[in-house]
């Protein structure tokens, strides 16, 4: 058994794909955009968002809610860059660069229960959605001329 791994490893090398690219290929999205936003990205900024605007979790289980969001949030955007999720290689993988950015600091801080730290986020954390909903869902935040 060990043998054929080392074997499979070696012909990725042989022909040129890395380990990461055999296993990125084998990567699929599930559900729409849409439905991935409502479902993943949505809940987890507004529960960031809206125990910040009721002045902080209060106690450890509302703490232990943010660390949730705020882990889902960061790992959204790593799904957002994957292979039949990314629109382009330019703005969209920034876009989603940002969002694992504020989520893992969104993390951070709700693991050391710093609710200054959360709160500083919040603009981080609308400015992440805002810039991709500009570009790719100009519907939602049309260009001004």
């Amino acid at each position: 058994m060990r043998v054929t791994g080392v074997l499979s490893i070696g012909f990725l090398l042989v022909t040129g794909l890395s380990f990461a690219q055999a296993q990125q290929d084998q990567t699929q999205p599930v559900g729409t955009m849409m439905e991935f936003m409502y479902s993943m990205v949505h809940p987890a900024s507004n529960e960031i968002l809206l125990a910040v605007n009721r002045g902080g979790p209060q106690n450890d289980k509302e703490w232990a809610d943010v660390q949730r969001s705020a882990l889902q949030l960061a790992e959204s955007g790593n799904l957002l860059m994957m292979r039949g999720r990314a629109r382009d290689q330019g703005e969209w993988m920034k876009d989603a660069k940002a969002l694992v950015d504020v989520g893992a600091a969104a993390y951070k801080a709700a693991k050391a229960k710093d609710g200054n730290a959360l709160a500083g986020l919040t603009g981080q954390i609308d400015a992440a959605c805002v810039s991709c909903h500009k570009q790719y869902r100009p519907n939602v935040h049309p260009k001004q001329s």
